[in-house]
């Protein structure tokens, strides 16, 4: 039987006291640790990004000449001097393609997302909705991500799946499965690594 959600547990007592918004920045940074996703002087392109601690860690790593820029549907309150915000869907590549323009950024050295959906309850139907949102991600990042850069995704595991990786597999280089010690426990959730060809 699958433990509780217990929304106070030791990942958010953690961040609450190193001030972060979100327990899920300790997911970036191993994710960070594992595959060297953050360097100074990067353009970091975050969707689905509040509350904001995966900009807040992005901002101390890219440092002063890097820019990250985030997207969410919620509005996110003010991060660093390096980070910027907009309220934008994530579905929307002609708008996104507005922001850049605005922060005169044509193409971004890395693209992170860690979007999930409203869950329903209904496990297929939550996995379809996570699948649908990654790939909107996707759509950003093969339209703005360097060539050879990274993009890191979280998806549900379920019936969609493999048929996803699968897709992944034949459109971008070194795809990598990673799972996280700062998810839940009753998780299904999996972050995939890719590289853009």
């Amino acid at each position: 039987m699958p433990k509780p959600y217990v929304p106070n547990d030791a990942w958010s007592r953690k961040a609450a006291k190193e001030g972060y918004r979100a327990r899920s920045v300790y997911k970036l940074m191993e994710l960070d640790r594992r595959f060297h996703l953050l360097r100074p002087g990067m353009i970091v392109l975050d969707l689905a990004a509040a509350p904001g601690s995966w900009l807040q860690y992005t901002a101390k790593c890219i440092g002063s000449k890097g820019r990250g820029i985030g997207i969410d549907l919620q509005p996110i309150k003010p991060i660093a001097e390096n980070v910027r915000t907009f309220e934008q869907d994530i579905m929307d590549t002609n708008a996104i393609q507005k922001i850049l323009a605005g922060e005169k950024v044509a193409h971004v050295d890395l693209v992170l997302s860690d979007i999930a959906p409203s869950t329903s309850g209904v496990r297929d139907v939550d996995q379809w909705r996570s699948i649908e949102l990654n790939q909107a991600v996707i759509a950003v990042a093969d339209r703005f991500l360097k060539p050879g850069n990274l993009c890191v995704l979280k998806v549900f595991r379920g019936a969609d799946f493999d048929a996803f990786l699968r897709d992944l597999k034949h459109t971008w280089d070194d795809v990598r499965l990673a799972q996280v010690q700062a998810s839940r426990d009753r998780s299904k959730e999996v972050y995939i690594v890719i590289r853009k060809r």
